[in-house]
């Protein structure tokens, strides 16, 4: 599913025009951004955890040259699946 019918989805769901579906998306989207920019968890009980992470710098090798290289640390953005979620999608 991609943006625009997520979108269509939630308008449709919540019966609200799908502009207003639209700015809810968007909202929700930078409000977990900003959240994970500060370093702040965004927990939503029965639907799963977002969190930002710290990976460590490591050595790749780079697959079109096959020359050794160095991997940056770098933050990245994590999802954890809640209990309700991870049963709903099992059944």
């Amino acid at each position: 599913m991609n943006k625009a019918k997520l979108i269509e989805q939630m308008s449709k769901m919540s019966k609200l025009p799908k502009a207003q579906a639209k700015k809810a998306l968007e909202s929700f989207i930078k409000s977990v951004g900003a959240s994970l920019k500060t370093g702040k968890s965004v927990v939503l009980t029965g639907f799963g955890t977002f969190t930002c992470i710290k990976r460590k710098a490591r050595r790749g090798v780079n697959p079109a040259t096959g020359q050794k290289m160095q991997i940056p640390a770098k933050k990245v953005a994590k999802f954890k699946p809640g209990k309700a979620l991870r049963e709903l999608v099992a059944s």
